[in-house]
This record gives C-alpha cells, structure tokens and sequence, in this order.
C-alpha cells in the first residue's frame, strides 16, 4: 500500500473540513494570511483577497481554496496543513486522513511482534544465542506500542527468569 500524499489526503479531508462549523471565518483567514505571508507564491495577494471576500460564504470561500490548493500541487496541500495545525490544532487532529493512518501503525506494530514472537517460538534453544535475543526482546516493549507490549511480554515470561 502506498503512502498518501498530501493532495489526496485534502481530497479527504475536504467534506469534513467544509462541514457546517468546523472552521471559523477567523481561523479561515489566518490560514489564508499566512499562506499569502510566508509563501506568496502558493497564495498572490489577489487570491488571497479573493478567498477573504466577505461577500462569499464561507464555505465557498474555503471550498474554493481547497481546490486552488489541490490544482496547485503537493508543497501547497503541505503547507495547507501546516497551517491548519497552528490555527486549528484540535480540528487539525480530528481529520479522516490521520484516523485512516492509525489501524495501519497498529497492524505494522502487531506484525512486528507476532514476528518476533514466531521466531522466538521456532528458534531451536540455543543457550548462546537465545537468551541474549530474550533479552534484546524483553526491552523492546519500551520502545513499541503498549498494545503489543502485552503480546510480547506474555511470550518472554516463561524464560525471563533465567536471564
């Protein structure tokens, strides 16, 4: 499965961050400022004013960014979201895009240590190596999600005493 860029996650994002509510006219306009601010070229000052006119709705105004910014290419839809997450952090982490990207951490860490325990498990016992891989093992829950850490510990328990 390949990674989602920048431009297809805004694709996804877009229902949600269109819907009735989630973004103020005030956040709208300071992520227009500061696209139009730090990066002129992603925003001219003439598409600024025109995605800050008060005569348009807000939802068109932002409708209407989103696809300028989709056109434009993948640095602009980065720093879309750069912004996003100074003026709306809370918005910022509710969006589908970074919900879809969980399960797939979880099903990469739990591989991970259904991996490893596998090998612990068909590994001949070996008193040289296995006890130094035991214990390279019995660490590694420190560094790997919690989750995984229960799977992990509960294959290491029965020869943890002897290290």
């Amino acid at each position: 499965m390949t990674e989602q860029t920048y431009c297809d996650r805004l694709v996804q994002d877009t229902p949600f961050l269109t819907g009735l509510g989630r973004l103020s006219e005030q956040q709208v306009d300071r992520i227009i400022l500061q696209l139009n601010r730090y990066y002129p070229q992603i925003l001219s000052n003439k598409d600024a004013e025109k995605f800050r006119n008060p005569k348009v709705s807000l939802r068109v105004r932002l409708c209407d960014l989103l696809g300028h910014l989709q056109r434009s290419g993948e640095r602009d839809c980065q720093e879309f979201y750069r912004a996003l997450y100074i003026h709306a952090q809370t918005l910022h982490s509710c969006l589908p895009s970074r919900h879809a990207l969980r399960p797939m951490a979880f099903l990469t860490c739990l591989g991970l240590a259904a991996g490893l325990a596998l090998l612990l498990y068909c590994c001949p016992p070996d008193p040289k190596v296995l006890p130094g891989a035991r214990r390279v093992l019995g660490f590694s829950p420190v560094i790997v999600d919690r989750h995984v850490s229960r799977f992990l510990l509960a294959f290491l328990t029965d020869d943890l005493g002897g290290l």
